[in-house]
């Protein structure tokens, strides 16, 4: 069986020659309802907290991946999981080497997306916004935050650059190492960036396919949002 069919509960035309079979239709709980209690709240960053906040009880590792959608120079997209580090009051952030290929295109656009989809919920939440570099106090708190080898990597690693081999890269992590000792201060390359939306989409899986979507759009940061359900 399809594996989109058992999760939808829809049923299956018998093959050529075969008896035609009864079919269960069980959609798992996942009742068409407006979701009160799912989409509830005023403010779309707290609703983003509250999910992944159920995210992390129930998601096996990384509740806060996020597919992180970029352009380059021609126009052409590239996308990759980083991790979300914070939903802030108005933006979320995450970090990274600017010297990588997201970050030259980051910085060249001034604009991302990210979605962030939880299977064990079966919801999901799409983002569109804005990027400005956070390179301050925080991105240095963030970088302390860190275990001692992944500061050190931040400074061993040339992102998006050719490698010859992981042995030139462990030698790499072995001199800066002997060189930085046990308190690294962050790379003047490595640091944060904050999305600020423009527009927020909170996606819940119902039956048939007949999902429950919630926008949340406005024209600048600035601006009041404004809030209408989609069709699946």
């Amino acid at each position: 069986m399809p594996l989109d069919a058992l999760h939808q509960g829809r049923e299956l035309l018998p093959a050529a020659g075969s008896r035609p079979r009864v079919v269960n239709y069980s959609f798992r709980g996942m009742e068409m309802t407006e979701r009160d209690g799912l989409f509830a709240g005023t403010d779309p960053f707290k609703i983003a907290g509250r999910w992944l906040g159920e995210a992390k009880d129930s998601e096996p590792n990384d509740p806060n991946a996020i597919a992180l959608a970029t352009v380059d120079s021609d126009g052409m997209p590239n996308v990759r999981m980083v991790l979300l580090k914070e939903i802030e009051s108005d933006a979320f952030v995450f970090y990274t080497n600017y010297e990588s290929a997201k970050a030259v295109e980051l910085d060249s656009a001034g604009k991302a997306a990210f979605v962030m989809h939880w299977k064990s919920l079966r919801r999901q939440i799409r983002v569109r916004g804005t990027i400005t570099r956070e390179s301050g106090p925080q991105a240095d708190e963030y970088y302390a935050s860190r275990s001692l080898k992944s500061r050190l990597g931040a400074w061993a690693s040339k992102q998006s650059q050719p490698l010859s081999s992981r042995s030139a890269l462990m030698a790499e992590v072995a001199k800066v190492t002997a060189k930085l000792g046990t308190n690294p201060p962050r790379p003047p390359f490595w640091g944060g960036y904050r999305l600020v939306p423009t527009e927020i989409e909170f996606w819940a899986d119902g039956a048939f396919r007949l999902h429950d979507r919630f926008q949340w759009r406005r024209d600048h940061e600035d601006s009041a949002w404004d809030v209408q359900r989609l069709n699946p």
